[in-house]
């Protein structure tokens, strides 16, 4: 699965991804994040991203122009290579309006070939990207950030996670995945058996898997 990133601060993601799990899929070539700068696809020689609103109003907002060609430029053949026939991929752009962001939502997104991640700044972007470009908004939360290069670390993230042979694990992942594709998120006790007179649960030392397993659906909570 690829993942491209349009961002104007690229260096923001190099020390994330180059770490944990996310470093190791790419060096298994399970998944790919390519961070793209939107700078480069500006025509003029100050590479302006952004104009002033009309209609007036503080800040500035992010240009139409650039972020089209970025994205006509990112779905075509010789940036995105499928065998036989069209990738499937959407095109996402970050803003507080945006439908939230689930676990659900994460594992349809996990089955594409192709995730396009716009990543806004400054008071928003110019409405004709929304209307016209993306296929879909999305917020991780009801709160303002200064940008979309958060949201895209934690899409990116959720995502990966469900991507086969990433956590190396896949049958246990498989058992916490519900039928409606959201997550069962599980206590977890690990050692010492009992700190401060603070006791692990007896049936997770008993050996009996059944038990175990019916133990952690009951006190276990469904995420997304």
């Amino acid at each position: 699965m690829n993942f491209d990133i349009i961002t104007i601060f690229p260096e923001i993601f190099n020390s994330y991804f180059s770490e944990s799990l996310i470093s190791r899929g790419q060096r298994k070539k399970l998944i790919k994040v390519n961070i793209h700068n939107l700078r480069d696809w500006t025509s003029d020689k100050h590479k302006t991203v952004d104009d002033k609103p009309f209609g007036g109003g503080i800040g500035m907002v992010m240009k139409i122009e650039p972020i089209y060609r970025a994205v006509k430029h990112l779905k075509e053949p010789s940036s995105f290579k499928k065998r036989n026939s069209v990738p499937l991929r959407k095109v996402v752009l970050f803003t507080p309006r945006g439908k939230k962001f689930n676990q659900r939502m994460a594992y349809q997104f996990s089955k594409l070939d192709q995730l396009i991640l716009i990543c806004g700044r400054y008071e928003g972007v110019d409405e004709r990207v929304a209307k016209h470009i993306v296929d879909i908004e999305l917020s991780i939360g009801d709160y303002d950030l200064m940008g979309g290069e958060l949201p895209a670390m934690v899409v990116i993230e959720t995502i990966a996670r469900l991507v086969p042979g990433i956590l190396g694990k896949e049958q246990l992942l498989k058992e916490r995945v519900t039928k409606q594709k959201g997550f069962i998120e599980y206590v977890q006790y690990t050692r010492p058996e009992v700190f401060n007179k603070w006791r692990v649960p007896k049936v997770l030392m008993s050996g009996n898997h059944k038990k175990i397993e019916e133990w952690r659906k009951k006190h276990g909570k469904i995420i997304g």
